[in-house]
């Protein structure tokens, strides 16, 4: 009897912890499945986007590898602050070789002209013919519609470890902003405190005599 009362206890106990199992095994994938994935966001640096997913140069143009070796290039969002309402731009020609850290495109604003680096070495495949009719787009959308061009990169690994990216990107970021405020010490409103957003034509601010000058120290041309 008493071995009959054993078996029927153990018995019971095997089914609760089947059951058990079961409801769990159940429940805890649907739990995990809820949870929401998390959407990499671009950073905001001195009120200056600076996204993760890009590498930049020191000169604040930036290169997005969208192969093994195509990439696409374009100014970050500090320089197209500090670059103002541009009326042109001069793009190179589809087939040209660029070489890393020589000149990509030219800036032309009243009368006077600026020159930008290109981050990465090779051929260009293509240009952004929309900057043509309307160069703001570079101003108003630099990481978007306002791409300079793309480049045949037959070294582009190699030319990406020499940009910079992550921590390294968003430090260079901050240090032009505080360079910038304090060459330019009425530019503080300007520039974005506490977190927020410096305005978009920070050039604006800029008396023209001193524009083309401090553009050339940060796009290092």
């Amino acid at each position: 009897m008493t071995v009959l009362l054993v078996l029927s206890t153990f018995g019971i106990f095997l089914l609760i912890d089947y059951f058990y199992s079961r409801k769990h095994a159940v429940v805890q994938p649907a739990v995990q499945a809820a949870k929401p994935v998390p959407r990499l966001a671009p950073s905001l640096v001195a009120g200056f986007q600076v996204p993760e997913n890009l590498r930049y140069h020191p000169g604040h143009t930036w290169a997005l590898s969208e192969s093994p070796n195509l990439v696409r290039v374009g100014m970050d969002d500090f320089a197209s602050k500090l670059a103002g309402k541009i009326e042109s731009i001069t793009l190179p020609q589809r087939g040209q070789w660029l070489r890393q850290g020589q000149k990509v495109c030219t800036l032309h604003r009243d009368g006077i002209a600026v020159d930008m680096l290109s981050p990465i070495e090779g051929s260009v495949s293509d240009i952004n013919d929309g900057l043509g009719s309307d160069p703001e787009l570079a101003r108003e959308d630099p990481y978007g519609e306002g791409w300079l061009i793309t480049v045949q990169s037959p070294d582009a690994k190699t030319n990406f470890k020499n940009l910079l990216g992550g921590a390294l990107a968003r430090w260079w970021t901050e240090e032009s902003a505080g360079r910038l405020q304090r060459k330019m010490p009425t530019l503080l409103g300007a520039l974005a405190q506490d977190g927020g957003v410096a305005v978009e034509n920070v050039a604006g601010e800029i008396p023209d005599k001193d524009w083309a000058a401090l553009a050339k120290e940060f796009f290092l041309s």
